[in-house]
C-alpha cells in the first residue's frame, strides 16, 4: 500500500486516524503496531511472516546483548539480521556472479529458486541493527517489552522506505507522546507537501524517463541521453524526498517526530556536501556503525580511503543487488576519497557554481548507474551522453518526449529541488523586521492565507493526477 494510493488516503488513512485518537493512553500503541501489521500485510501477505520474525529475533537478541555485553553475542545477532537479508536480497545476485564465473571455467551452473525481495527488509533490517548496536554501547537499555519493538520496528509511516530512525531517536515518544493540534496541522501539511512532490513532479518525470530507457542503443541521441539524465536526477530526488515528507508528516499525526532525510542536496558544491544533505538516515546510520568503527579517519590517509571505499561499496550494494549498485557506490566513494585527498580544497577556493556544476555533473552520470537495469544499458547511456550516440534523431526525435507540460514540470522541479521555502521565510522575516504591527499582521494573514490556498492547489491537482491514472510505485519501495 502506497502513501500516495486511493486506498491509502481515502481508506487506510482516515480509519487509521480514528481508531488511534478514539483508543485510550497505551492502547494507542497496540492500535498502531496493528494498524502498522495490517498496512504490510496489505502488500507482503506472503512474506509478513519475516517482518515476524525480524520483530522476535531482535526482541530477544536485545535482551541478550543487554544481559552478556558480549561481542560474540552482538555478532551472533548482527549476523541473524544480515542473514535474513542475505537470503531474500542477495542470493539470486550472488548465485548469478558465481555462474558467470563457472561459465568461463566451464562449469555446470548453480540453480536456486528465484527469491522475492520483501518490501522495506533493507529499512527494518538496519533500524534493528541499530537498535541491537545502541543496547551494546549502553545507549539505551533493552526495551523489555516486546510490543515497543515491535512497533519500533514495524511503525508505518518508515516502515517501506525509511527514514531509518534509531531507537534511542524514539524511545521516549514510544512510551509516551501526545499531539497537540499545531502538530497535527504542521502534520498534515507535510504530508500534503510530499504528495505534491510525488505525484505531480516524480510520477510526471517518471514517464519521461522510463520511455527513453527503453530506446534501443542505437536509435539514442545525445540529447535525449542527457535528457533522461536530468529528469531521473530530479525524479529519484522528489520520488524520495517526497516519501519522506509524507512519512514524517504522517509520523507527526500520530505524535512521532520522525528523522530528516534531506536537506536541499542539490544545492550542494561537492560529494562531501551531497551526502550530509541526501539520504541523511542511511549515510549517519553507515557513518557511525560502519565508518567510525573501521577506524575512520583516525588511522591515517591509506586506511581513510580503503574505509570510504568499503562503506560506498556496501552504501551501493544495500540500495539493490546488482552491479550497477555497486558501480554506483563505488563512484561516490571514489570522489570521496579524492575530495579528500585535496580536490575538496580545490573546490572551497574556486567560484561557487563551478563547484556546484562539479557536484551535480557527478551525482548526475552516478544516478545512470542507480537507473540502468544493467551495466550494459548505463555504458550506452553514458555513450551517448558524451559523445558516442549512434542515433540521428530521426526514428526518435526529441519532440516524441518534450510538450509544454514536461517542460513546466521540468522548471517547476528545478525550482523546487533548491530551498524556496526558506528564502521565502527570511524575506518574511526582513519584511516584518521594517514594518509595524499593523502590517506585520496583515503580512502574517496574507501568508497564512497564501499557504493555505497553495496546499489546497496542490492536494486537489493531487487527487485529479490520482484519479486519471497517473500513478508510479516509489522507487525505494525496491530496497
Amino acid at each position: 500500500m502506497s502513501f500516495s494510493s486511493i486506498i491509502f488516503l481515502f481508506g487506510f488513512l482516515p480509519v487509521a486516524l480514528l481508531l488511534y485518537f478514539i483508543s485510550p493512553g497505551r492502547g494507542r500503541n497496540t492500535v498502531l503496531l496493528l494498524l502498522s501489521l495490517v498496512f504490510y500485510t496489505w502488500g507482503e501477505v506472503e512474506y509478513v511472516w519475516i517482518l515476524g520474525v525480524s520483530i522476535l529475533a531482535n526482541y530477544v537478541g536485545g535482551l541478550l546483548v543487554d544481559r552478556f555485553r558480549s561481542r560474540i553475542v552482538l555478532g551472533t545477532a548482527i549476523a541473524a539480521n544480515i542473514a535474513l537479508l542475505g537470503v531474500f536480497k542477495y542470493a539470486n545476485f550472488l548465485v548469478d556472479s558465481l555462474n558467470a564465473v563457472l561459465g568461463w571455467a566451464h562449469i555446470h551452473p548453480i540453480a536456486i529458486p528465484a527469491m522475492h525481495l520483501p518490501i522495506g527488509i533493507s529499512f527494518y533490517t538496519f533500524k534493528a541493527i541499530s537498535y541491537l548496536i545502541d543496547v551494546y554501547r549502553q545507549e539505551v537499555p533493552a526495551n523489555r517489552d516486546p510490543f515497543d519493538v515491535a512497533l519500533y520496528i514495524s511503525l508505518f509511516p518508515n516502515l517501506m522506505a525509511g527514514p531509518i530512525d534509531r531507537y534511542k531517536g524514539i524511545a521516549e515518544r514510544i512510551r509516551q507522546r501526545s499531539v497537540s493540534l499545531e502538530g497535527f496541522s504542521n502534520g498534515v501539511q507535510r504530508f500534503i507537501v510530499g504528495l505534491g512532490k510525488k505525484v505531480l513532479l516524480a510520477s510526471t518525470l517518471a514517464g519521461t524517463v522510463d520511455k527513453i530507457y527503453q530506446i534501443p542503443q542505437h536509435e539514442l541521441t545525445s540529447v535525449l541521453a542527457w535528457f533522461a539524465a536530468v529528469c531521473y536526477t530530479l525524479q529519484i530526488y522528489f520520488d524520495f524526498s517526497g516519501y519522506t515528507d509524507m512519512a514524517v508528516g504522517l509520523g507527526r499525526m500520530f505524535g512521532f517526530r520522525l528523522m530528516e532525510n534531506f536537506e536541499f542536496p542539490y544545492r550542494s558544491t561537492s560529494i562531501q556536501e551531497f551526502w550530509r544533505r541526501w539520504h541523511i538516515s542511511l549515510s549517519t546510520w553507515f557513518r557511525d556503525y560502519l565508518y567510525i568503527p573501521l577506524g575512520g579517519n583516525r588511522k591515517g590517509e591509506m586506511r581513510t580511503y580503503l574505509n570510504l571505499a568499503v562503506v560506498f561499496f556496501l552504501c551501493g550494494l544495500w540500495h539493490g543487488a546488482n552491479w550497477t549498485f555497486v558501480i554506483w557506490g563505488l563512484f561516490h566513494g571514489l570522489f570521496l576519497v579524492l575530495e579528500r585527498a585535496g580536490l575538496a580544497s580545490w573546490l572551497k577556493r574556486t567560484w561557487k557554481p563551478i563547484s556546484h556544476i562539479y557536484a551535480m555533473l557527478v551525482v548526475t552520470i552516478g544516478w545512470v548507474f542507480f537507473r540502468a537495469e544493467s551495466l550494459g544499458k548505463a555504458t550506452g547511456m553514458l555513450k551517448a551522453m558524451f559523445g558516442a550516440a549512434q542515433g540521428d534523431g530521426v526514428s526518435q526525435p526529441f519532440d516524441f518526449f518534450w510538450d509544454r507540460h514536461i517542460g513546466f514540470v521540468l522548471i517547476c522541479s528545478i525550482v523546487f529541488s533548491m530551498p524556496i521555502s526558506q528564502w521565502l521565510q527570511d524575506g518574511k522575516q526582513r519584511l516584518m523586521q521594517a514594518g509595524g504591527p499593523r502590517k506585520n499582521t496583515i503580512l502574517l494573514n496574507g501568508w497564512e492565507i497564501a499557504t493555505v490556498c497553495g496546499l489546497l492547489l496542490v492536494m486537489i491537482a493531487s487527487m485529479a493526477s490520482l484519479a486519471a491514472g497517473v500513478y508510479q510505485p516509489f522507487i525505494y519501495f525496491k530496497f
